[in-house]
């Protein structure tokens, strides 16, 4: 069963930021489903540092649409995707370190959380934007 489903309600109007986000939801799921029990260190580092790229590249076209339109909420918008991403640094530093036993469900539980809250508060607002 996938973390996330793909909802109508998650559309902004963007064709390329929604395949994009489309993108992320099967990336993200396909993570949290390698991230299980019997995955090696190996192969969830991997997961972790492809997932870690994606949402970086993705936060950075994001933001470049935002500055491009003068988007009014750019600030509050770029804050918001730095603290999933030093919460994504702060799991891999820990499962690198050896002190995340439960790094799965960590970051099942905080990219469940966030991409729901993030997509329906702050890029709901993109069709603003009119790209």
């Amino acid at each position: 069963m996938p973390l996330l489903d793909w909802k109508d309600e998650f559309e902004t109007g963007i064709v390329y930021i929604d395949f994009e986000h489309r993108r992320l939801v099967e990336l993200i799921n396909q993570t949290c489903a390698n991230l299980g029990p019997e995955s090696s260190e190996e192969r969830v580092a991997e997961c972790l540092g492809d997932l870690y790229a994606q949402i970086c590249a993705h936060f950075a076209l994001e933001e470049r649409l935002m500055r491009e339109k003068k988007y009014e909420l750019y600030d509050l918008h770029k804050t918001d995707h730095e603290k999933l991403l030093e919460e994504l640094r702060f799991m891999m530093d820990a499962f690198e370190a050896g002190a995340c036993e439960t790094c799965g469900k960590t970051l099942d539980e905080c990219l469940s959380s966030w991409f729901h809250k993030h997509f329906m508060t702050k890029d709901a607002r993109f069709e603003t934007l009119g790209a």
